[in-house]
């Protein structure tokens, strides 16, 4: 069973002070990455230089990182990652949306092609851009250890360094806006969709489960919403919904030790009964298959 690290025990573990990392920090990935682990948080984002041979896996995606790879993880989508070689170099940093955005609060972190939902978070890199993108990491390091008065500043100036560089490669499709009602209407339905997820937590159950729930929260007819989507996408908004939710369930079944009754329930179930159900119809198997053969 992979290991579930938040960032608080992350903290904890490693004797490091919560006040003194609460809106960014910096480390080697020698000293930490030796064991898998899900990156699971709502209020954190993470950049990851990989050097090492790894997998990293989130929703129904898997990929092999096996040459040197700049990551973004977004704390809205959960990521498992599992190391393959014994040695992982690289670096990392994780860092609270309000740092990146400074002074400047109408910049969304989340309408970037980098950290938008459903984007593309792995870059492979060539050997030039593995050397830049060590140096800035490397200086990072050295300037949260200083004692500079505006070191957090210049923090922040390095970060941005190494997301321009991965703009620089990101294609130019993240850029194109939508320009239809339908489109947009639809575009605010997946990004809501998007939003109830991850699950974190047994107890905590979806709040928005069927398609009226949606036209409600976006302040539209159910049949405009569901006429919209679609014309869009060719798929009903239920079956986006129950997508999501199957996606989901196979994440938490794969990822956790939860029951199937608590992943049931946190997924809108009232009684295992439906989601056991939800899921054979869905799968062709019962849930508890699927996490036996890590499927």
């Amino acid at each position: 069973m992979r290991k579930k690290e938040t960032v608080e025990a992350f903290y904890h573990e490693r004797g490091i002070f919560p006040e003194s990392a609460s809106l960014v920090n910096v480390f080697e990935n020698e000293s930490y990455c030796n064991e898998a682990h899900i990156y699971n948080r709502r209020d954190f984002y993470k950049i990851s230089l990989l050097q090492g041979k790894s997998r990293l896996s989130w929703h129904h995606h898997d990929i092999a990182i096996n040459q040197p790879a700049l990551v973004f993880f977004n704390p809205l989508t959960p990521f498992a990652w599992e190391p393959v070689s014994a040695k992982q170099p690289g670096f990392f940093c994780l860092f609270k949306q309000e740092f990146l955005q400074g002074n400047d609060r109408n910049e969304s972190i989340q309408s970037s092609p980098l950290f938008k939902i459903g984007s593309n978070p792995v870059f492979f890199l060539k050997a030039a851009q593995v050397k830049y993108i060590s140096n800035i990491f490397r200086k990072m390091l050295t300037e949260i250890e200083s004692d500079y008065v505006y070191k957090y500043d210049l923090l922040r100036s390095y970060l941005h360094l190494i997301i321009h560089e991965a703009l620089k490669m990101a294609p130019a499709v993240n850029d194109i806006k939508q320009h239809t009602a339908s489109e947009r209407i639809t575009s605010l339905f997946i990004e809501l969709l998007e939003r109830q997820f991850p699950i974190d937590a047994p107890d905590r159950s979806l709040k928005l489960k069927k398609a009226g729930d949606y036209a409600k929260a976006l302040s539209v007819h159910v049949n405009h919403l569901n006429h919209a989507v679609r014309q869009v996408s060719g798929k009903p908004t239920s079956a986006h919904i129950s997508d999501r939710i199957l996606s989901e369930a196979k994440a938490l079944l794969k990822h956790t030790d939860w029951t199937a009754a608590e992943i049931g329930y946190s997924l809108g179930f009232e009684h295992p009964n439906y989601f056991y159900n939800f899921f054979k119809k869905k799968t062709g198997h019962p849930p508890k298959q699927t996490r036996s053969r890590g499927l």
